[in-house]
């Protein structure tokens, strides 16, 4: 049966996703796994859609299943009552042999589990929100190993363990710990662009708008009615102060980092736009900047949770020291740097104040945010036939920043072998990549270590590419979401 609070939304995209967790069904339906049980560990951003996925495989599987979701904080003992409660009260054939059973212990309460789960047909078991578990009852994992192995491994079911704290997810199967190498894992990313464009209507090039302010994330792109561009999207968004878009962020940030620390100040100097060690130190400490031993653990903890990614210089030389900091997800990444700073705007009737200063950085802010979804988008692409050795894609830069190369292809990373490519992102409304940035893109091509005066250039552009420049290769829009469609 179907939740209420779903009724008339439309579950769309996460094909992929459905596909693997139909694979991970059939192994136990088939009984083709070393054991009858298949147990799958989830993983993803806060708010990217996992419980929905698990809600909706579920429902499409046809069979019987519990999905038992922790609460952050609660008492254990309520807890596990709770779980036994939820498994009294699902199809599951064992249900009813569970009810009332007492569960002192997380043993208990998984052995509880078993018994509801059958012994002669396939049934699913999602127990989301595990960090929450861990995080209440140190025994949690050992119980579980417990019951796995001597219960659960034994029957044909599919366990899906779910959580959006990735550091304690991915922990979960480290050498030593009790559920170790007893897992597949699975990783719930957003949307990509090209469902993101069939959800909206809109253009290939208006879709990579949408996904950098939305983030591919579900509960966002499904606000946004289909064929509404960028700016009406905005304005409606900016004159509700209840708004998706300006909620989700805060939301977001509070569920990583439930208490104001300095984690959060560190994060919005990133979101500024500091890229550099050195430059976020400062932004974040202010009249004094932030002692490496403190900022070094601070941003470690960001990495770990996947809220901020790194990148290192691509070439033939190691520069490792070298390493640039930004926001992981475009949506987190576009409301650090618009619309934290606009809620008390909105909140007081001046979304349109909000909606100028968007509006003044827009293709700046834009221009930048872009590299990382082209590159993607290109590793999606490549290798092919023109390219059949070129399998990483980054950026190059030196200590200055002077010269920057969007764009370099080569056989592998974090130090290539060789350089296939150099190449330039310009992402602008009605200018094409033209003569000039070509000049630019010749000037500054030899400073990357590894490139030669026949190394081949190319661009990515929004609006198209100047006849006559001799590039290798260019790619638009219509491009990039072509790279994420289903082959």
């Amino acid at each position: 049966m179907r939740p209420d609070w779903r009724c008339g939304v439309e579950f769309t995209g996460r094909a992929a996703d459905l596909a693997t967790l139909d694979g991970q069904l059939r192994t136990v339906t088939a009984g083709e796994g070393g054991t009858r049980g298949r147990a799958v560990i989830i993983t993803g951003r806060r708010r990217v859609g996992k419980s929905r996925l698990m809600q909706e495989f579920c429902d499409r599987s046809g069979l019987p299943y519990t999905v038992f979701q922790a609460t952050r904080g609660r008492n254990p003992t309520a807890e596990r009552e709770d779980f036994t409660s939820t498994l009294a009260q699902s199809a599951l054939a064992g249900a009813d042999l569970v009810a009332g059973a007492p569960a002192p212990d997380w043993n208990q309460a998984l052995r509880s589990l078993a018994i509801a789960v059958p012994d002669d047909a396939p049934s699913i078991a999602v127990i989301d929100e595990v960090p929450w578990l861990v995080e209440q009852d140190r025994e949690f994992e050992g119980a579980l190993q417990t019951v796995w192995d001597r219960y659960l491994s034994a029957k044909p079911v599919l366990l899906v363990l779910v959580g959006s704290d990735m550091s304690v997810m991915e922990s979960l199967q480290t050498y030593g710990r009790p559920f170790f190498g007893r897992a597949a894992k699975m990783t719930v990313r957003p949307l990509h662009l090209a469902d993101v464009q069939a959800m909206t209507g809109l253009s290939a090039a208006e879709a990579v708008d949408a996904l950098l302010i939305t983030g591919g994330f579900p509960e966002l792109v499904q606000t946004w009615r289909p064929g509404l561009s960028r700016a009406e999207f905005l304005a409606e968004a900016l004159d509700n102060p209840l708004s998706p878009l300006l909620v989700a962020g805060e939301l977001s940030l509070l569920g990583e980092f439930p208490e104001a620390s300095q984690s959060r100040a560190v994060l919005e100097a990133v979101g500024s736009g500091e890229r550099s060690f050195s430059a976020i130190a400062q932004r974040a400490g202010g009249a004094t900047p932030l002692a490496s031993g403190t900022l070094s653990p601070i941003l470690n903890t960001l990495l770990s949770k996947r809220v901020v990614a790194t990148d290192l210089p691509l070439s033939t030389r190691p520069d490792t020291k070298n390493k640039r900091y930004r926001v992981a997800d475009p949506y987190l990444r576009f409301w650090l740097a618009f619309l934290a700073r606009a809620i008390p705007l909105v909140e007081r009737g001046r979304g349109d104040v909000a909606m100028r200063r968007i509006e003044r950085s827009w293709t700046a802010w834009r221009g930048r945010a872009v590299e990382p979804v082209v590159r993607e988008a290109l590793l999606r692409m490549l290798p092919d036939d023109e390219w059949p050795a070129t399998e990483a894609v980054g950026g190059w830069w030196n200590r200055q920043n002077n010269p920057e190369i969007d764009l370099i292809g080569a056989d592998r990373e974090p130090v290539a072998g060789g350089v296939h490519f150099v190449g330039s992102v310009k992402w602008l409304e009605n200018q094409p990549f033209g003569r000039r940035e070509y000049d630019a893109l010749v000037r500054d091509m030899l400073a990357v270590p590894g490139t030669s005066p026949d190394t081949p250039l190319v661009a990515v552009s929004r609006s198209g590419v100047t006849d006559g420049l001799p590039l290798a290769a260019h790619w638009g829009p219509d491009d990039l979401v072509r790279a994420w469609r289903v082959r």
